[in-house]
């Protein structure tokens, strides 16, 4: 094993957390360190046709502010794995992708379709 794990960053849509969720345990059993979108509101849960928790909505001040910081996951991650079932890419991964492309980061999809 390395000095240091590889860091990968995943970038998806969050309506695929289950699909995030099951990236970030195959890879961190693959001795990977994983950083991932850390909030799933309350828009993605209805999406998927969960159940809606009384979790506050985020407000578009906090959307930003955790878009700004997904792309300091970027920066520290040494490549991005986007988790794109179907081969879906929205408007915030496509913007993810090119801000890791422009850093020089390597980036693979789960589904490249």
């Amino acid at each position: 094993m390395p000095d240091r794990p590889e860091i990968v960053c995943l970038c998806g849509s969050i309506r695929f957390a289950d699909e995030m969720s099951a990236a970030t345990r195959d890879l961190t059993f693959a001795g990977v360190i994983v950083v991932a979108p850390g909030v799933f509101p309350r828009a993605a849960a209805h999406e998927a046709g969960e159940p809606i928790t009384d979790e506050q909505p985020i407000t578009d001040e906090q959307k930003a502010a955790l878009a700004a910081l997904h792309l300091r996951k970027i920066d520290l991650a040494d490549r991005v794995l986007v988790v794109n079932p179907g081969g879906y890419i929205g408007e915030s991964t496509s913007r993810e992708i090119a801000y890791a492309r422009a850093a020089g980061k390597p980036i693979s999809f789960t589904d490249p379709a």
